[in-house]
């Protein structure tokens, strides 16, 4: 009787472990054994160092706390890799830390606290930059970003900027559009790309000869068609003297839009303003998803060599700068020379203001 409860308990189990086993994923075809749960994939191991000369589209000096590990950190961070000069801005936002959380957040997906907007950080940025010696300053390109897009005071602070550091700006952005959870999470109404104070501030920005680099998603969480893309669009089209960098090619987390390629090739081919940086997310999850570059987007890349442009996009401390930068070898390795050496550091350049392109040539 032992032997028969036995055997029964056993047949029990085994068919509940398999009952489990198949919940939500079909049975493995091959009949080796799948690794235990808790087994990662292999990283890609990054070099300290590209092969290329790169210039870096997209950085912070600020975090979501207005916090930095300084532009000297930065300037250490640039030699290490291989870059030669970057845009710079600060953080627009600031995380709110609540007087009832159980600890300071350090980052604005932490808690439930909103964050709201912060024009200091301008000041913060051109102090850093300033206090460098001019061969050092020169390797900067400084872009205004502390303003909230739903004001229409938000040209009065580009202006402000422009009058208390004149002939520092290079450009304006990161403005803060559409951005996943951080547009839930910020006091006042959403900022679109469309928006009308934005589009006091582009035309300005064509008046002075600076480019705009804009977060405006293309899509949302649960919809996987580019609902939002025509608010970019609209932007685009309505500012023509405008050229836009349009950061992350609209995706940002758990954004997945299939006809991505489809739109960009549409939207590259119609507007000559456009330009696209293809830093953070995008690259991780959709270019080159666990280090295997997507042939089409080589050949998206080739077919406009002159209107994509690399990013580190890291905010704040740049202790791993390296992983955010030199990443992009892969992709640069699969495009012609001559291709990857305008994704790398050329495309950047050509659309900072005339004065500052001259006096890249001279040097």
């Amino acid at each position: 009787m032992k032997r028969l409860l036995l055997a029964f308990a056993t047949v029990v189990l085994s068919s509940a472990c398999c009952s489990h086993a198949g919940q939500g994923a079909a049975a493995p075809a091959s009949t080796q054994a799948a690794p235990p749960a808790h087994q990662e994939a292999p990283a890609v191991v990054v070099p300290e160092r590209s092969k290329y000369v790169l210039a870096d589209a997209h950085l912070h000096l600020a975090d979501f706390l207005q916090k930095s590990d300084g532009i000297k950190a930065v300037l250490a961070a640039m030699d290490r890799t291989g870059v030669k000069e970057t845009m710079i801005t600060g953080m627009p936002l600031v995380k709110k830390w609540e007087p009832q959380a159980p600890r300071k957040p350090l980052y604005y997906l932490e808690d439930d606290a909103r964050t709201y907007w912060y024009s200091a950080t301008d000041v913060f940025v051109a102090r850093e930059v300033q206090s460098l010696p001019n061969e050092q300053r020169k390797r900067f390109h400084p872009f205004i970003t502390g303003f909230n897009g739903t004001d229409m005071n938000a040209l009065d602070h580009v202006k402000r900027m422009m009058e208390w550091f004149p002939g520092f700006w290079q450009g304006i952005g990161e403005v803060m559009a559409r951005h996943d959870d951080l547009t839930a999470l910020t006091y006042g109404d959403t900022c679109r790309a469309n928006a009308q104070p934005l589009g006091l501030v582009y035309e300005f920005a064509a008046d002075h000869d600076m480019p705009v680099t804009i977060h405006s998603d293309a899509g949302s969480v649960w919809r996987r068609e580019p609902i939002y893309l025509p608010e970019i669009e609209t932007a685009v089209k309505e500012h023509p003297r405008t050229r836009f960098i349009w950061a992350h090619a609209g995706i940002s987390r758990r954004i997945v839009i299939p006809t991505l390629i489809p739109e960009l090739r549409r939207m590259l081919k119609t507007y000559k303003n456009l330009w696209i940086d293809i830093s953070w997310v995008v690259f991780d999850d959709v270019i080159a998803p666990h280090g295997q570059v997507d042939p089409a987007w080589v050949a998206l890349i080739e077919n406009f060599p002159t209107r994509f442009m690399i990013g580190s996009d890291k905010v704040g401390k740049f202790d791993d700068y390296a992983s955010e930068i030199v990443k992009y070898d892969i992709l640069l390795d699969r495009l012609k020379p001559a291709t990857a050496a305008k994704l790398a550091h050329d495309n950047f350049v050509s659309v900072l203001p005339q004065a500052v392109r001259t006096s890249e040539c001279s040097h």
